[in-house]
């Protein structure tokens, strides 16, 4: 009795179409479409791979439609995002596309439907992140929001500590409201000149009353840069205004950093978790105390699919953006750190985004809880259990490159109950090209108990045969 197999398919696509896909018997390949998610979510492939309890063969079959097994059950059709959107590959495993050269010292370009990184340069150097603080800044507003901590409509007393520097000094060219401590303000009008104007005062305001003072906030800021996983951040203020020309009770304010990979996964959960704010970040003013101020996203202006986020600049050196664009069912997030000029960042970003947009192409190649395939086990109630994905799977190609996805399925055989809902068991493995592309996990979409004795040692009858 061999312990172990690994049970491979391949997936069979044509074109841009895919065909109802057979599971074929252990040890067999289909020709494949592939997938996309970033590098840094795919698990590690499994370690039984290489070891004498399991063991791989191959065989290829006719890249035919209707050539499928008969008594095969059938993997659901799965469902693609029209073929004009498109959307970038890894830049790990992207093919050798004639990439443009941009003027910034560090910057990512990301996919936010794959959670995929596109281009990346310098993305892990530490750099100050400025005004782009400001970003950490909404989103733990907006969960003091969700959990009720602050509301919309209450009234805010500016204090003479959250309005200082507004008039003189180093930050006078910094965002702000011009709000004053003899009149009140609403969190709903701190948020608005937050997020639109860049304001100082509005994200010191904010974080006094969220945490009780602004080095307590920064102390939240840090909690949730921790939770989303960006390893290579710290802040100290609700600002991002370094302590230049401040006394020294102030210094310990400048410390604070981040890296372009940092803020794009900051940027990604924004959009993420709080989908319902995010229409403030397209606002092109806004007016409050009869003064209107424009947004400094110029993008808002040069493209209508553009909706955010945040520019940040450190003197008159470096300048910083994070910009979200979204066209159809697409969105993309570029990161830009220390270009040359104002103009150049928002250039330079610009020019990022098309060059994700105008070369490549995305597809859904499986739909939430659909069953990718349906794997034989033992030992328990049923005799089959299908596997999939628990959210929409999406792949990201350039374009042209369709007919060079393949992907394999390989699961530890046997596999005995119980299994619960949502447990792994087994791996998508994705080339393009015949070079590697990702490795992704597959759940089980339902629980199967432990059989009953009867059924157990009919099951053991039968893997001595195996």
């Amino acid at each position: 009795m061999q312990p172990h197999s690994i049970l491979i398919f391949t997936l069979l696509s044509s074109t841009l179409g895919f065909s109802a896909l057979p599971i074929l018997s252990s040890a067999q390949e289909v020709t494949a479409a592939a997938s996309q998610t970033p590098a840094s979510t795919v698990p590690s492939s499994q370690n039984s791979q290489n070891s004498q309890d399991s063991q791989e063969t191959t065989s290829s079959i006719s890249q035919t439609p209707n050539n499928q097994a008969s008594s095969a059950p059938k993997i659901a059709k799965p469902k693609l995002i029209p073929k004009k959107v498109i959307a970038p590959l890894p830049a790990s495993s992207a093919p050798d596309l004639s990439v443009p050269v941009f003027a910034a010292k560090s910057y990512v370009l990301y996919d936010f439907s794959s959670r995929q990184t596109l281009l990346s340069n310098n993305a892990n150097e530490r750099i100050e992140p400025a005004a782009l603080t400001k970003l950490m800044t909404a989103y733990v507003s907006f969960s003091a929001l969700r959990s009720n901590k602050i509301t919309l409509k209450q009234n805010v007393q500016p204090t003479a500590e959250t309005l200082r520097g507004e008039n003189s000094g180093p930050n006078t060219s910094a965002g702000r409201m011009f709000l004053s401590q003899n009149k009140a303000v609403t969190v709903d009008e701190l948020l608005h000149g937050l997020i639109v104007l860049s304001a100082d005062d509005a994200a010191r305001i904010l974080a006094a009353t969220i945490a009780g003072s602004e080095t307590q906030f920064a102390a939240l800021m840090n909690i949730e840069a921790q939770r989303l996983n960006m390893q290579n951040t710290h802040f100290a203020n609700a600002t991002g205004v370094n302590a230049t020309g401040m006394n020294a009770t102030d210094l310990a304010l400048t410390q604070q950093y981040s890296t372009a990979a940092d803020l794009t996964v900051l940027a990604a959960a924004l959009v993420r978790d709080f989908p319902d704010m995010i229409a403030m970040y397209s606002l092109r003013e806004y007016q409050h105390n009869g003064i209107k101020q424009a947004n400094r996203n110029r993008l808002l202006w040069m493209d209508p699919f553009i909706d955010g986020l945040e520019i940040g600049n450190v003197g008159n050196t470096a300048f910083n953006m994070v910009a979200s664009a979204k066209r159809a069912q697409r969105r993309l997030i570029a990161v830009i750190i220390n270009a040359p000029s104002n103009n150049q960042r928002h250039t330079e970003t610009q020019k990022m985004l098309n060059y994700g947009f105008q070369n490549f192409e995305t597809l859904r190649l499986y739909q939430k809880d659909q069953a990718v395939s349906s794997i034989r086990i033992w030992k328990g109630t049923e005799s089959n259990i299908d596997v999939g994905f628990r959210e929409d799977f999406f792949i990201t190609i350039p374009n042209g490159q369709f007919s060079k996805l393949k992907a394999t399925m390989e699961t530890v055989q046997p596999l005995f109950a119980p299994i619960s809902s949502s447990q792994k068991i087994s791996t998508l493995r994705l080339t393009l090209d015949d070079k590697p592309f990702g490795e992704y996990p597959l759940v089980a979409l339902e629980r199967v108990p432990v059989a009953n004795v009867l059924s157990r040692g009919w099951d053991n009858i039968q893997l001595l045969f195996q």
